[in-house]
């Protein structure tokens, strides 16, 4: 497996946030961010393509899709603006 993302990620480990998923929500801590996506400590399984809302320190409510799931953390692929 490789990276295929060519964007940076900031790590930001400690920073906890808010995850949506199936009008439950759930403190979550947030292993890394992009401009396009973020890595989440979550120990639940969601399904790939699920949609979620992050609520994370500076950028607010933030609507994605579940890409990945490994080993207790998720990918998420924020929703471009206007979708």
């Amino acid at each position: 497996m490789f990276d295929e993302r060519a964007e940076p990620r900031e790590e930001v480990e400690s920073q906890t946030a808010v995850l949506e998923l199936r009008g439950r929500k759930h403190m979550v801590r947030i292993a890394n961010v992009s401009p396009s996506g973020a890595m989440v400590i979550f120990s639940l399984m969601p399904h790939i393509g699920e949609g979620v809302v992050l609520h994370l320190l500076g950028r607010g409510r933030v609507y994605g899709t579940v890409c990945w799931v490994r080993d207790g953390r998720i990918g998420v692929n924020f929703a471009a603006a206007g979708e």
